[in-house]
């Protein structure tokens, strides 16, 4: 049983250190709260690497890292996990939290508001002292490994009536704010995961920083670093540096056609 449980976790370690660019106290605070098995939200726009950081740090903790991508219909034993016929028997299969709970992982829940609410219940034995898992089908308590961690995310820029995360859950989590990265560690992150040279990728910042600038015009988000680094990435493969913007920037940010005109007419006047 160990030795599955060790292969087990072998899969869900991060092979390889991630490139990621400190840009505050954000990797002491994740130590700090790893230490004292605190449970964490980190709170900022889509694309400004959240995902990343939480790669990051399992890496650096070296605990395996288990992620879900939190939607609408995402129910509690999609989470906990159910009983399947297997051949002629009916067996029990671990969800993505049940496993992260029993091996130690870090469990990630990316864009949390999106879950049901009644889903984001299961989590919070976790995240005070008693820590644990109940699996009501199993009649099963489960107390989480030692080094079980929840982390969970959400764009405040979304938030609603309808889709904002409740006190009860929001005041079991230290907070961690992210936002886009000063422009020249905007910079240097768009060249090398980009592959492209620091001037264009620089000229590349400077629009976003625009079109961050006109978010009141209509859009409803700023470019983020990703979609810088995908123009890049277009970019370093021979696509003209107008075309790669239109196609990573302007067109995913809005369908609205004066506004792809008043973005078009930055990128004419940066390149």
């Amino acid at each position: 049983m160990s030795s599955q449980i060790s292969l087990e976790t072998i899969g869900h370690l991060i092979p390889q250190k991630p490139y990621y660019l400190r840009t505050h106290d954000e990797v002491r605070m994740f130590e700090a709260a790893f230490d004292a098995r605190l449970p964490i939200m980190l709170k900022g726009p889509t694309g400004c690497g959240k995902t990343r950081f939480v790669e990051y740090m399992s890496y650096q903790l070296k605990r395996p890292l288990i992620t879900v991508a939190c939607h609408e219909d995402l129910f509690a034993s999609d989470l906990l996990g159910r009983y399947l016929l297997k051949k002629d028997e009916t067996v029990w299969v671990d969800g993505p939290l049940t496993r992260a709970v029993r091996m130690g992982a870090i469990c990630y829940m990316d864009e949390i508001v999106e879950a049901r609410k009644d889903t984001t219940v299961v989590i919070h034995p976790l995240t005070d002292t008693r820590r644990t898992l109940s699996i009501d089908k199993k009649g099963e308590t489960i107390q989480a490994h030692p080094d079980f961690m929840m982390v969970i995310s959400y764009n405040p820029g979304y938030q609603s009536v309808l889709k904002d995360l409740k006190q009860s859950t929001r005041q079991r989590f230290i907070s961690l704010e992210f936002n886009y990265p000063e422009a020249s560690k905007e910079t240097e992150i768009v060249a090398h995961e980009g592959d492209i040279d620091t001037e264009i990728a620089s000229k590349l910042v400077l629009l976003a920083g625009k079109i961050r600038n006109i978010r009141e015009h209509g859009l409803t988000e700023g470019a983020s670093t990703r979609l810088l680094i995908f123009a890049a990435q277009l970019i370093s493969r021979g696509i003209p540096v107008h075309d790669a913007c239109r196609s990573a920037v302007c067109f995913p940010l809005t369908d609205d056609v004066r506004l792809q005109e008043t973005l078009n007419d930055l990128i004419e006047d940066i390149f």
